[in-house]
């Protein structure tokens, strides 16, 4: 019995490697360990990230976050990394649709590892506080359309 639930634990952890298709080394162990519940991210790091991510530091930011989670599995992690590249990205006349783009591939990975696709982070220092919020905004940023060439865009806040 002890074998075939050994065998069957053993089954269920190469078909989740599977699903996810990890790209590195650090993703596959992040994805297993994940999968029975005991991966955790560097929480030193994050708040190195998050200093940064205030200072409007957002590639020291980026990075930070990124070696917080090197198997890429915590949505909220994620969902700081995909901001940082909406805010970084972000300007009064125009939007850097480049980083827009990476940063809409980072929150689409995201959301796919959060329950239900949905990320809510409580953080004040936020003005997005969800996925589908700062989803928004990246679609509003990569939409070309005649409101680009309205000038009062000048004077709208920072997301």
């Amino acid at each position: 019995m002890a074998g075939l639930v050994l065998s069957l634990v053993y089954a269920a952890a190469i078909v989740r490697v599977y699903v996810r298709q990890p790209a590195t080394l650090p993703e596959i162990a992040g994805s297993l360990t994940s999968s029975v519940g005991a991966y955790r991210i560097d929480q030193a790091r994050f708040e190195a990230g998050l200093t940064f991510f205030r200072k409007d530091e957002f590639v020291e930011a980026r990075d930070a976050f990124a070696q917080s989670d090197p198997a890429r599995q915590d949505a909220s992690v994620q969902f700081y990394i995909a901001y940082a590249y909406l805010r970084q990205g972000w300007g009064r006349v125009y939007a850097d649709d480049a980083l827009y783009k990476a940063g809409q591939a980072t929150l689409a990975h995201a959301r796919s590892l959060a329950p239900n696709n949905s990320i809510v982070v409580d953080d004040p220092n936020l003005r997005l506080h969800t996925a589908e919020e700062v989803a928004a905004e990246f679609d509003r940023g990569l939409t070309k359309d005649l409101s680009d060439l309205n000038p009062v865009r000048v004077f709208r806040e920072r997301p």
